[in-house]
């Protein structure tokens, strides 16, 4: 006796892979951005819906530099359904060899080690990285996807 097939869509079992969320992002729909507001707004809202959107505590710390208060971030955040996730020690030392290879090639001296535990955090969890400021993640993390401008 053969067995049937069965019909029914994978699809509707799969899970929506999580997406960390830049707070460039975050802060374009925060404040209605006139020039980002819409770009941004259109590739968090099925993300939210899909209850797939992470951040960690430096994405946190960037967003908290535009409040008086943690309750008025947090109520701010609320309405997005923000997966807390802590960073790994793992993504910790690929953020530091990032940043030293990003150094060799003269980068500029402000800091923007952020933006590397941020892309060594998503590439080592195996998170998609939505953000609109793609550049030093496509070069120092070519294996991330990005949901980025084009």
């Amino acid at each position: 006796m053969r067995a049937r097939r069965v019909s029914e869509r994978v699809s509707r079992y799969a899970v929506q892979r999580r997406v960390m969320v830049d707070s460039n992002v975050l802060i374009d729909v925060l404040d209605s951005d006139p020039v980002w507001f819409e770009w941004s707004a259109k590739r968090l809202v099925p993300l939210v819906d899909a209850r797939a959107l992470v951040i960690n505590p430096i994405i946190y710390a960037e967003l908290a530099a535009g409040f008086t208060t943690q309750e008025a971030l947090d109520a701010a955040l609320d309405p997005y359904a923000l997966i807390h996730d802590a960073l790994p020690w793992e993504a910790a030392f690929h953020a530091a060899q990032a940043f030293l290879l990003y150094r060799k090639r003269r980068g500029p001296k402000r800091s923007p080690l952020p933006d590397f535990y941020i892309g060594a955090h998503a590439t080592f969890a195996g998170y998609s990285l939505l953000t609109r400021d793609p550049g030093r993640y496509r070069e120092y993390f070519p294996k991330l996807k990005l949901i980025a401008p084009s």
